[in-house]
């Protein structure tokens, strides 16, 4: 009697997925950007001069931070072509404002889309209000607040700030919690009797309402007139 071979007719492979990807540590230089293949990608600013791990693979290049991927690109083919990310630059022009408006990131940003008219509309704002080095500040805290909350929540606030005339990345950060909560729905509220609030889309009351509430301040300016008359009852012999 033959007996069948214990393989045969089941299906046989690797028990685990086995990256075919090529790993690297190339040097992040000065501006932000690594060199792979004669190809530079844009990586997050705080890794200026430190050595990053990069995992090449045929269509994607992934830069990692122990195990999180910190940036991702879609692998360039063409020697010395750049891809750049604006979000993995508003750290250097809150140092030097005025590399913003020149930088390649920006024009990137611009030509895909995710540089909106809302964020034009309000760096040209920010810079008629506040000046051009501190607007650029303005707008550079606007875009960081995209790494911990979405796209859409953002640019409600900006647009928010924009029509209450409040041009303040604070603002913004306000509006835009508020357009989250109101995005995600009365089921993801906890019916917790302890919360001091009993509407839940009441929490945060949206700034052009507040601003209609309030009263007009008709107070006089403050006088020192009253220090005056203190200078002149000054002994004598004092200087």
């Amino acid at each position: 009697m033959i007996w069948p071979h214990p393989w045969r007719g089941r299906a046989t492979g690797p028990l685990e997925d086995f990256e075919c990807g090529l790993t690297l540590t190339p040097k992040v230089s000065r501006d932000s950007r690594i060199t792979v293949r004669q190809c530079h990608y844009s990586v997050p600013a705080r890794f200026i001069g430190e050595r990053v791990r990069v995992l090449l693979r045929g269509n994607e290049l992934l830069v990692f931070e122990r195990q999180a991927v910190v940036a991702r690109h879609q692998r360039l083919t063409r020697r010395w072509d750049f891809r750049d990310e604006l979000d993995h630059y508003p750290e250097i022009p809150l140092v030097k404002p005025g590399a913003m408006a020149g930088s390649t990131a920006l024009a990137a940003a611009r030509e895909e889309g995710s540089f909106t008219a809302v964020h034009e509309a309000f760096w040209a704002e920010a810079r008629r209000i506040h000046g051009a080095a501190a607007g650029t500040r303005a707008l550079i805290e606007v875009l960081l607040l995209h790494r911990r909350m979405p796209a859409d929540a953002v640019l409600a606030g900006v647009a928010a700030a924009l029509k209450a005339g409040a041009i303040s990345p604070d603002v913004v950060a306000i509006e835009a919690r508020r357009a989250e909560s109101d995005a995600s729905g009365p089921e993801s509220w906890t019916d917790d009797d302890s919360l001091p609030w009993t509407e839940p889309a009441a929490r945060i009351l949206s700034l052009p309402d507040r601003r209609r509430e309030l009263p007009g301040n008709e107070r006089p300016m403050p006088s020192v007139a009253i220090y005056d008359q203190l200078l002149s009852r000054r002994p004598k012999g004092t200087a």
